[in-house]
């Protein structure tokens, strides 16, 4: 209960709120899912998005025994597709998934960021923890159209039991013209 209250504790210190729609980006099994939708409430929704089905199966019966009902999974086959509208998230989760393991290609993971920013909300911001990417991630996010806001450290949760010293990185988005952002992302998907 200690270990949950902290990560309850740490979420709130990085901004999130009751009511805020959230995607969690390789939610995994739920450790910070579950913590995530107890504090945005029955008004607020978590999207759950991996590729991993057993994992996401584990996160359903985490949810229903926690009588949470405001999670909602997603499941994806890899594509680098975000199935949420436009500008509809206040916040992305990118914990530990952010680096060359899960996407070797730097195209890759820009792409990534560039569907991050088309979900996003123009006041929404992108948490992530750079976990064995830590200074190429801050470059790399900031070359996105994104700007560091906020920074975090302390304890963080890894595989729902182990705590690590860790840092967090808020990112907002930069706001562009749209017609603007399309150009850039036809270059980018030529490449």
């Amino acid at each position: 209960m200690e270990l949950e209250s902290q990560t309850l504790e740490m979420l709130q210190q990085i901004g999130i709120r009751r009511g805020h729609t959230v995607l969690d980006f390789g939610c995994g099994s739920g450790t910070y899912t579950v913590p995530v939708a107890k504090i945005v409430g029955e008004q607020g929704r978590v999207h759950a998005l991996d590729k991993d089905k057993e994992t996401l199966d584990e996160l359903v019966q985490k949810a229903e025994s926690a009588g949470l009902k405001n999670i909602k999974r997603m499941e994806t086959s890899g594509k680098l597709e975000i199935n949420l509208a436009d500008e509809s998230v206040d916040v992305v989760l990118l914990f530990d998934v952010f680096h060359s393991y899960y996407f070797p290609q730097a195209n890759d993971r820009r792409r990534l960021l560039d569907e991050i920013h088309r979900i996003m909300k123009p006041t929404a911001f992108v948490s992530v923890w750079p976990k064995h990417m830590e200074s190429p991630a801050k470059d790399e996010i900031e070359s996105a159209n994104f700007y560091l806001e906020s920074e975090y450290t302390g304890a963080l949760t890894h595989n729902n039991h182990d705590r690590e010293k860790g840092q967090i990185l808020n990112f907002k988005k930069k706001l562009m013209r749209k017609k603007r952002r399309r150009e850039e992302r036809q270059v980018i998907r030529s490449k």
